[in-house]
């Protein structure tokens, strides 16, 4: 069960659940990617040069292709763990988010405390879908978010949630 369907109040209904977008992903994809590829050249490079069986002389060449597919495959885990890990709802009472997995940051604000959502979109973000979205609370500090998915999606669903109540159930 995740967070927010843990932490729903009695009357409380999740209408719209939005992520991170999968830009997050870029250079984690790019860099771990590149250590995949270089590790598994490493890896064929010693078996090839060995004759089909690894020797004495191949092993360091396959010990560093090994060390690299393992770092490579790591820090594309550590993209795809940081993607997971977020999660965006606007329910018919509130508008949840959390980040994190071993340290936790939850932002939980009344749609009747809510002040302001605005967002920020560049042309690359509105190019792929993704923008900054700041939710104000009365009297609280802006709480900005990076690189969510259809951030102006996002903004429709509170705004729509505090205008005229509760709307049919979506995910982006």
């Amino acid at each position: 069960m995740n967070y927010i369907q843990k932490t729903l109040i009695p009357g409380e209904a999740v209408l719209y659940r939005t992520h991170l977008h999968w830009v997050v992903l870029f250079w984690h994809a790019l860099i771990g990617g590149l250590l995949l590829l270089l590790g598994l050249a490493l890896l064929i490079g010693a078996v090839v040069a060995s004759g089909g069986a690894l020797s004495a002389g191949s092993g360091g060449a396959a010990a560093g292709g090994g060390t690299l597919l393992v770092i490579g495959a790591v820090i594309l885990g550590m993209g795809i763990l940081k993607r997971n890990a977020t999660e965006i709802a606007v329910t018919n009472k509130r508008v949840l988010i959390k980040t994190g997995i071993l340290a936790r940051k939850t932002i939980e604000i009344f749609l009747s405390k809510i002040e302001s959502v605005a967002v920020d979109e560049s042309l690359m973000g509105r190019t792929l879908g993704f923008g900054t979205v700041t939710v104000r609370g009365t009297g609280g500090t802006p709480e900005r978010f990076d690189r969510i998915a259809n951030p102006l999606e996002f903004r429709r669903q509170v705004q729509g949630q505090i205008e005229d109540g509760p709307t049919q159930t979506r995910t982006a």
